[in-house]
């Protein structure tokens, strides 16, 4: 488990190890106390009173050399965010894996990835990724907002998957006609079909005031042309629905952002 989600504490590794009428915290600590002793694991901090567990690089080492998950080289152990102080918006990002059914394809998921367009300095850092074993690579993408941003910092970084969907690429032999792309496309989802569905799942806040975030978030993106949906922590974990609050459209996209130049 952590080496999907990086860090979590012992509830949330319980949660996916032991049966669902059971409490295993006492075992899962026990094998975590022993994993620190061997030099696999460690804490490097806290979310409240409960210690967040990372692997060590030796621990990654070993996860890898046992081919248990997809080679990911550049993957970090979390220990640096959670020095930083990030423990806690980590450990809502991975009940946000287990509420969304993490615990059914744990492997599939990715935290913290890059996805920048060096040409125009764009760069986001998505908080998971979700890519299911499909014919067609169904890739869908979650941020969690803590509440610790602004709401027009969540908004803007919303709009910024837009720009991330609208930028395409010129390809085609010198001197020729050539055709142009989108970027994600080309470079990030080649299986994929459309651009991937964007989750905003909203956390660290009472429900009355995640609620108003919803419905702030939701006008301060209208008309946005990437599929969005908007959810709170504590819905999601009661199995409540989705909200729609952005549809994908790339005839609109197209119109927005300009055609790059041929050579």
């Amino acid at each position: 488990m952590l080496g999907c989600v990086r860090i979590a504490t012992v509830r949330q590794m319980a949660e996916v190890i032991t049966a669902e009428d059971a409490d295993g915290r006492s075992y899962v600590r026990r094998a975590m106390n022993r994993l620190a002793e061997l030099g696999l694991s460690e804490t490097n901090g806290k979310a409240g009173r409960h210690p967040i567990w990372n692997l060590t690089p030796a621990g990654q080492k070993a996860l890898a050399d046992g081919n248990e998950l997809p080679s990911r080289p550049k993957a970090g152990t979390g220990a640096k965010a959670v020095k930083a102080g990030f423990g806690p918006h980590g450990v809502a990002v991975t009940d946000m894996i287990l509420a969304y059914g993490g615990r059914k394809h744990l492997t599939d998921w990715q935290v913290e990835v890059n996805h920048a367009i060096k040409e125009t300095g764009l760069s986001l850092n998505t908080d998971a990724v979700l890519a299911l074993p499909t014919k067609t690579s169904e890739v869908r993408l979650f941020e969690l907002d803590n509440g610790t941003m602004s709401q027009a910092r969540l908004a803007r970084e919303v709009w910024d998957y837009e720009r991330y969907a609208g930028h395409r690429v010129w390809e085609g032999a010198r001197g020729t006609i050539g055709n142009t792309f989108p970027f994600w496309q080309r470079h990030r989802y080649t299986r994929s079909q459309t651009f991937p569905r964007l989750h905003v799942v909203l956390a660290g806040k009472e429900e009355r005031l995640l609620d108003n975030r919803l419905k702030a978030l939701a006008d301060d993106v209208k008309g946005i042309a990437v599929g969005v949906w908007v959810n709170t922590l504590p819905w999601l974990q009661r199995g409540e629905p989705w909200y729609e609050i952005g549809v994908d459209d790339p005839y609109r996209r197209r119109e927005r952002y300009p055609e790059p130049a041929g050579r």
